[in-house]
């Protein structure tokens, strides 16, 4: 049973703790308002440039003479797995379930006889698959000096994306990250960038998808122009997501480790209690048994 002295130095120990724990839940909190509305307002963008690409494949989609990057490259042998997390800890499974989930889709693609190439954005994830899948691990991408993800820097990922598609490194791209949908509530996601993944059109567009448009320069060339810009704005919006996630992912943590140091705190303060009462306890015994024997 520990002694009195080393109670009091854990129960300080414990409170230190907490006061880190709690102000790295403030910090999130306030990093998390400015996250969520950066990833809600991206949407919007993401949404519309989907579905004008659409609109433009619809109305004039050649699956033999189309853009690689909308039909692919006629394959699907090789694949380009991006792998977006964070770069720093403390932040739940925000981190282990992208990266579950991108283990099992990696293994699903190996057991049907595919190649894979890793490409990592973040510190957590690269450090999460170099041991299981290193050899297959081509690139990484630090973000730990960026202060505010910025379409620019989606610009320079989506670059390192596209040349490697246009020296045919790979058929297929796909991203996994984790999209946000409350603090409590992060959801992995795989999506594809190349080949363009088109949506399936619902009731609500319907509506829309009857109008006839008239494009001046052609399908075509708007598309060739479109579409790189279509998958660089989902990496971005990808990136956003992550962001919103990741914080409040450290909120939600970070509270519950204030909570537990707290319930250890007053575990501990009970002990230390109970132990100093015992000692008072033995010293009076002592003391009485002292005066009775004289």
């Amino acid at each position: 049973m520990p002694n009195l002295k080393d109670l009091k130095i854990r129960i300080e120990s414990v409170k230190s703790t907490r006061k880190i724990t709690k102000a790295m839940q403030m910090v999130a909190a306030a990093k998390l308002r400015k996250a969520q509305e950066a990833a809600e307002e991206a949407r919007p963008y993401a949404s519309r440039m989907a579905k004008v690409l659409d609109k433009l494949t619809s109305s004039n989609l050649d699956t033999t003479t189309g853009s690689p990057l909308l039909i692919g490259a006629g394959k699907s042998e090789k694949y380009l797995v991006i792998v977006a997390t964070s770069e720093r800890g403390l932040c739940g499974a925000f981190n282990s379930s992208i990266v579950r989930l991108a283990k099992s889709h990696i293994s699903n693609l190996l057991s049907d006889g595919k190649s894979i190439e890793i490409l990592t954005i973040g510190k957590k994830g690269r450090e999460q698959l170099k041991r299981e899948f290193g050899d297959s691990m081509i690139d990484h991408v630090d973000l730990s000096q960026i202060k505010k993800m910025t379409y620019e820097e989606a610009s320079i990922i989506s670059g390192k994306i596209l040349e490697k598609f246009s020296k045919r490194d790979f058929d297929v791209a796909i991203i996994f990250y984790n999209q946000f949908e409350s603090v409590i509530s992060q959801v992995p996601k795989c999506q594809q960038l190349i080949p363009f993944e088109r949506k399936a059109e619902t009731d609500t567009d319907s509506e829309v998808e009857e109008l006839s448009y008239f494009y001046e320069p052609d399908e075509q060339e708007i598309m060739e122009d479109l579409l790189p810009k279509a998958i660089t704005a989902k990496i971005f919006t990808a990136l956003l997501e992550n962001g919103a996630s990741e914080q409040g992912a450290r909120m939600s943590a970070m509270d519950n480790a204030t909570r537990n140091a707290g319930e250890m705190i007053d575990k501990l303060t009970i002990q230390f209690n109970r132990s100093r009462q015992a000692a008072i306890t033995n010293e009076l015994i002592e003391i009485i048994s002292g005066a009775e024997a004289l």
